[in-house]
């Protein structure tokens, strides 16, 4: 399959599994994130789930998702090495060790860790990996500015942006499939302002 038929299957998802889960998980007063497991193979979704922090704060969307997958039948479950990991936004630092421990040997992302932060405002992600993995330099007690925030291909799995996939293919495919992602991205604002307007009554540690 040709990166433009990749690209839009995997905003086809987004789209269509992962943002309906989203809105209804919003209403319940969680956050935007979300998560697929496709099959390699055809690229067929096993599992779309959304965030529910409002049922247990470590229900981020890629470990609820996870958690759906192996509460599957063993004989309905492919083996995570034959799964593309889909993730909505880039994975926090719970979530990069969910995937790892998990098995998984990818994940693909839309919005990256600055979107997270900037866009919907939710800036934990970094926080997180800065004030807990960031380990400073021994000499001179400080870390790197330009630190990378984690390894985004090592011995466990490969890490790809969406936008990047979608920025090398030609036109006028990529123009279209930008169109969808700002598509996307329009919804995406609308779910964070929802989510951001009624947060202050749910009792999520990390709101």
């Amino acid at each position: 399959m040709d990166d433009a038929r990749f690209a839009g299957r995997l905003l086809e998802v987004i789209e269509s599994e992962i943002v309906p889960k989203t809105a209804a998980g919003v209403a319940r007063g969680n956050k935007i994130f979300g998560a697929a497991i496709l099959r390699k193979s055809d690229l067929s979704v096993v599992i779309a789930e959304t965030n529910n922090e409002t049922a247990n704060p470590l229900w981020h969307g890629e470990i609820h998702a996870i958690k759906r997958f192996y509460e599957l039948p063993e004989a309905e479950r492919p083996t995570p090495k034959d799964c593309l990991f889909l993730a909505t936004h880039e994975p926090c630092s719970l979530c990069l060790s969910g995937i790892t421990w998990a098995g998984f040997d990818n994940f693909h992302y839309l919005f990256s860790h600055e979107d997270s932060r900037d866009a919907f405002a939710i800036p934990y992600d970094i926080q997180i990996l800065k004030a807990v993995y960031a380990v400073p330099d021994r000499a001179s007690g400080e870390v790197a500015a330009d630190r990378p925030l984690y390894n985004r291909t090592n011995a466990y799995w490969t890490s790809r942006d969406l936008k990047q996939t979608i920025a090398g293919v030609t036109e006028p495919e990529r123009a279209a499939l930008f169109a969808r992602v700002e598509a996307i991205v329009r919804r995406y604002g609308e779910l964070s302002d929802a989510y951001q307007q009624d947060k202050g009554g749910r009792s999520i540690p990390l709101a």
